[in-house]
């Protein structure tokens, strides 16, 4: 059922809710009706039990349990608009007991508590949706309480499709330009948060929200003439909305009202700047005194506000001839405005003048001349000589030379400059003139960037402290020019790559400095400091290498030529680390090693630099730390003793070998005559002799009765003395006495050998 409030129809819930009950009243007469025996059985029955069992409560006995609950959508879950839509919703209780458990039913809408009731039966709640609507459409669960316990079945979508279509109502169909008009759009049928569209000639001009299905909107045409008007709604179903049809076309009917502003400009029929303009802005046609206009009169030129008044308004002023702009007179009733403009043509009586300088660049307190000058006049309303020419501001130092002309000296700084023309009360400017007093550049500074290194490119920067740009930089060689660059920025320098191969050449460098018409400054000679890179490294050793000895003091000295600071490094081969460093204004230094010992021994070398960068490294050097000489002493000492102890051992020794093989030598051969022992005996007392050992090898004897057998050979060593020239008048060959030994096993010697009566009978010596 649908209510009409305050114009606006609305959908009750409540009706539907009635609706619910009445039908379940009606059923419920049915039953009692048809039933009324069996309920008189049960109530009997029941107080019977009561009487006999007083004790006992049957509710508080019972148990039951919600098995399920499910809600469905009847005819359909997609319907029309107007379709009778029925929720229902089932519930299955399983009771221990017999009676109905009584049970609140609640039906939810997208979260929302749509409807509620409270049932002693176990049918099925129905919720009637009659000639449903697209507000229906949504999300619909049933929830259902028995004594606590709760179930809710599962959500089940309603869509509802088809929207009425609007209708539109206007109050009026012809008006004037300030009337307003009314318009009504309603949605029939239709509930929710409602969207509102209007429409004027096709295009929107009003949105709006309602909670009704009904909207009122006021609004005034813009321009006169018929405009169409319509409107359109849209139901708001969240996240979506569902818009209807247009509504049906509205014609209005705008009529211009005959009221217009005039406005009237009193002058000569032709204008020069300096003439009086007469300017008014009136009503014309007066408007219906049924319709209560108020009127509002504005008087322009350009952006600025001239007057302003309700019927009419009048101003004077002098014409100019700047850019050409309208006059303009606006006449506002209400919300309509009417406008009537105009321009008038204003002859210039002399064009604004012009400042200019020369000459076109100046220096500080040099003399300049600034010139103003009016190009055009009007000659048929004045002379070149009316025209007068002032400088602003007027306490600057310049002189007037003749009219326009000014001439003065520059000021140190940046000064701004205008002139002013006049005549017949019409005043002209120029635009701002601004002088730049440049600044005579200062005597140049020459010097070098970072390091000037012999024989490697460096640089030179030749800089001014004071200078207006551009500024020519010249670098001078003997008074050679070598090269020119220009400095036209702050963040510029003038730089030049120069490379030296001496040291005094540095001295020869100057820079010129130049940015006016006077002549060019000239710099002092550079003076900066040439680091000579380090040449001919050389490693010496102290004490001499041959002379390097355990316990001395090892000096190992580090030369170079070039400049200081030097920084030495020393080190030893398979260490990568320098064994010690230093730095020094010298171009040697040394590093000593205390207490030699064998462990120092090894290859030594000396790295050195300088601010040149270039690492030079001398020839490496080998140190053999000999043995100290005490210890040497004590050794040679050891050794004589030693070598003493051997000789008188082998004196000894080869005495008592001597006194050996004499007596054998007796034994083997015969009995020498006395005058061979006498000799013998003699050449003992007498001076040493030479003396020559010989080997004498005999064959081994023949008889083997007389000689036993033996193997190997034997030897026979004599010794031969030489004797003087007539000595050897007993035999024929040196050697007077014949030392025998036998090595390995001597032989017997036989008793029965011959007699050796001739000396041809003794052994040839072996030489």
């Amino acid at each position: 059922m649908h209510i009409q409030t305050d114009g606006h129809t609305t959908f009750n819930p409540a009706y539907s809710h009635q609706a619910v009950d009445l039908q379940d009243s009606q059923q419920q007469e049915r039953q009692c009706s048809s039933d009324r025996m069996g309920l008189l059985l049960l109530l009997t029955s029941s107080l019977l039990s009561s009487y006999f069992h007083p004790g006992i409560v049957v509710d508080a006995q019972r148990s039951f349990a919600i098995r399920n609950i499910v809600l469905s959508l009847e005819p359909s879950t997609n319907v029309t608009r107007d379709t009778n839509v029925t929720v229902r919703c089932k519930a299955i209780v399983s009771s221990s007991g017999s009676e109905v458990l009584s049970r609140e039913y609640t039906i939810y809408k997208d979260s929302q508590k749509v409807y509620t009731k409270n049932s002693s039966t176990s049918e099925d709640l129905l919720y009637p949706l009659p000639g449903a609507r697209v507000s229906n459409t949504g999300k619909y669960r049933c929830k259902i309480n028995i004594e606590g316990k709760e179930k809710t079945s599962e959500a089940t979508k309603l869509t509802v499709t088809g929207l009425s279509k609007p209708v539109l109502h206007l109050n009026k169909y012809v008006v004037n330009e300030e009337e307003e008009v009314t318009a009504s759009c309603t949605a029939p049928g239709e509930t929710g948060s409602i969207f509102f569209y209007f429409y004027e000639d096709s295009k929107e001009i009003l949105e709006d929200r309602v909670n009704s299905n009904q909207l009122e909107a006021k609004f005034r045409f813009s321009s006169i003439g018929h405009h169409t008007i319509n409107c359109a709604y849209a139901v708001l179903i969240i996240p979506d909305s569902f818009k209807s049809e247009q509504s049906n076309m509205i014609t209005v009917s705008v009529k211009e009202l005959s009221i217009t502003p005039v406005l009237e400009i009193f002058s000569q029929s032709r204008v020069y700047e300096g003439d009086q303009l007469n300017i008014s802005c009136t009503i014309r046609n007066s408007v219906n005194s049924s319709v209560h206009i108020t009127h509002n009169l504005y008087l322009s030129h350009g952006t600025k506000l001239l007057s302003s008044g309700e019927t009419k308004v009048n101003h004077s002023m002098v014409a100019l001839a700047k850019d050409p702009v309208d006059f303009e007179c606006r006449l506002e009733m209400g919300h309509v405005d009417k406008v009537t403009t105009k321009m008038v043509s204003v002859t210039e009586l002399f064009s604004a003048p012009t400042l200019t300088m020369s000459p076109a660049e100046v220096f500080q307190k040099e003399y300049m001349t600034l010139t103003c000058k009016s190009e055009n006049y009007a000659s048929e309303r004045i002379t070149r000589e009316e025209l007068s020419y002032t400088l602003k501001p007027p306490d600057i130092p310049l002189t007037s030379m003749k009219p326009g002309v000014f001439s003065g000296k520059a000021l140190q700084f940046d000064f701004n400059y205008t002139c002013v023309a006049q005549a017949k009360g019409i005043m002209k400017h120029s635009d701002t003139l601004t002088v730049y007093p440049k600044v005579s550049v200062s005597i140049p500074k020459i010097s070098v960037v970072g390091k000037a290194v012999l024989g490697q490119p460096f640089r030179i920067l030749c800089q001014s402290d004071t200078g207006s740009f551009p500024i020519n930089y010249t670098l001078i060689r003997d008074y050679e020019q070598l090269s020119t660059t220009t400095v036209k920025l702050p963040p510029q320098e003038a730089l030049f790559t120069v490379t030296i191969s001496r040291p005094d050449e540095i001295s020869k460098y100057m820079c010129r400095a130049k940015n006016n018409h006077r002549e060019a400054l000239l710099s002092k000679r550079l003076n900066a400091t040439v680091i000579v890179p380090l040449t001919d490294p050389t490693l010496t050793v102290l004490p001499h290498i041959p002379e390097i000895s355990e316990g001395d003091h090892l000096y190992l000295i580090c030369g170079t030529k070039g400049s200081p600071p030097v920084t030495f490094k020393w080190y030893r081969d398979g260490n990568k680390q320098p064994l010690f460093t230093t730095t020094t204004d010298k171009n040697n230094t040394h590093y000593q090693v205390s207490h030699l010992s064998k462990e120092h021994s090894g290859t030594y070398y000396c790295e050195a630099v300088n601010h040149a960068n270039i690492v030079v490294r001398s020839e490496k050097v080998t140190i053999e730390v000999r043995m100290a000489l005490w210890k040497k002493a004590v050794i040679g000492g050891v050794c004589l003793v030693v070598v003493s102890m051997l000789v008188v051992a082998c004196v000894l020794y080869f005495k008592s070998k001597r006194v050996r093989v004499v007596r054998a030598a007796v034994s083997v051969w015969s009995e020498r005559p006395p005058e061979a022992a006498n000799d013998e005996e003699s050449s003992v007392v007498s001076s040493e002799p030479d003396v020559e050992y010989t080997e004498v090898v005999h064959p081994q004897p023949v008889d083997t009765v007389r000689v036993p057998l033996r193997k190997g050979t034997d030897t026979v060593y004599s010794e031969l003395k030489n004797l003087p020239h007539g000595d050897a008048d007993h035999h024929d060959y040196q050697g007077s006495v014949e030392y025998a030994e036998l090595n390995s096993d001597r032989p017997e010697i036989s008793h029965h050998l011959p007699e050796a009566h001739d000396p041809q009978d003794l052994p040839v010596p072996v030489d």
